[in-house]
């Protein structure tokens, strides 16, 4: 097991350092003759207690056991993910990312819808007309400041491909969709509910997005993929490389793929945890695994502590449960 922690080239999800724990499968945990091994990535945030974080061990579990799908194809396309920053840093960010896609943070507590716009004109004018604007609310808009901000910022960002999370709950984000003409996505509607297919049943959504780590891992993606009946974007929880890298296997074994994915945010960290790092190339990320710097590791023993015992807690969590 591996502790790291990573700072963030700015502040998101009101964070400046990402933290987190590789673990590794055993050796012949992919059945490879060479003898090598799988490295899976557990990064609950900090906040999260034992039951929120034990998806995200099953998905590590997983990678580290490197018991993917086959892909279907060898690319994906993905988005440049823009936080809440001023408009002459969120062009720099876009003109860099290399993406024709672009995700931007709005509704960030302490700004203004004017904030958003200037965000938004300021994206649209580093993509040019072709590119494609998304925005991700996180849930923060009531349903009546959902549909009275969406026009007006569909209009900033001269046309929205979609709006995602614009409200906290199921029922609101339906109400949403049937009061705007931009199609709504799913996010935390779908990783935090009790009932990820709500959103199917309401009719809530237009579209799915799914996260590796906080569902459970790549197959349980693929379930939900199917079963919630909806196209998928994939997106990151704010992975390292290694990560990211099965968010990438979950793409690439989507029989379809209509939407680019939130992906490409590596580029958010200062560092990383693998000698060549998962970074678009005009604007897609290659499908493979990235090869761990195993000299990495935290030199606190206060933050290997910290991870050691909430990693036992989610293992005498599954203890206690049920068979």
């Amino acid at each position: 097991m591996i502790v790291w922690s990573l700072p963030m080239r700015t502040r998101f999800r009101g964070i400046t350092v990402r933290e987190g724990v590789l673990i590794r499968g055993s050796a012949d945990s992919r059945g490879d003759e060479s003898g090598g091994y799988g490295w899976g990535e557990w990064s609950p945030f900090l906040e999260y207690d034992a039951a929120v974080a034990e998806p995200w061990l099953r998905c590590a579990e997983e990678a580290a056991a490197g018991d993917w799908p086959a892909p279907v194809r060898t690319r994906v396309p993905v988005n440049v993910t823009v936080p809440a920053v001023g408009p002459e840093q969120a062009h720099a960010i876009v003109r860099a990312g290399g993406c024709r896609t672009a995700k931007v943070k709005v509704a960030e507590p302490g700004q203004t819808t004017a904030d958003d716009q200037a965000r938004l004109e300021a994206v649209r004018d580093a993509l040019g007309p072709g590119g494609r604007v998304r925005i991700d609310v996180n849930g923060l808009w009531d349903l009546d400041t959902a549909v009275a901000s969406i026009p007006v910022l569909d209009r900033a960002a001269g046309g929205l491909e979609y709006v995602e999370q614009p409200c906290a709950s199921v029922e609101d984000l339906a109400a949403v969709r049937r009061r705007v003409d931009v199609p709504i996505a799913a996010d935390e509607s779908i990783r935090r509910a009790a009932d990820p297919y709500r959103v199917r049943d309401l009719e809530a959504a237009d579209v799915a997005v799914l996260k590796v780590q906080p569902l459970g891992g790549v197959r349980a993606c693929l379930r939900i993929a199917e079963d919630i009946g909806l196209p998928v974007v994939v997106s990151s929880a704010l992975e390292t490389s290694v990560g990211i890298a099965a968010g990438v296997a979950l793409a690439a074994a989507l029989p379809e793929l209509p939407y680019a994915c939130g992906l490409a945010t590596v580029q958010l960290l200062a560092a990383d945890v693998v000698t060549e790092s998962l970074l678009p190339v005009d604007g897609e990320l290659p499908v493979r695994t990235p090869q761990v710097d195993e000299s990495l590791g935290h030199a606190d023993p206060d933050r290997v502590a910290h991870w050691e015992a909430r990693l036992a807690e989610v293992r005498a969590l599954r203890q206690d449960r049920p068979s």
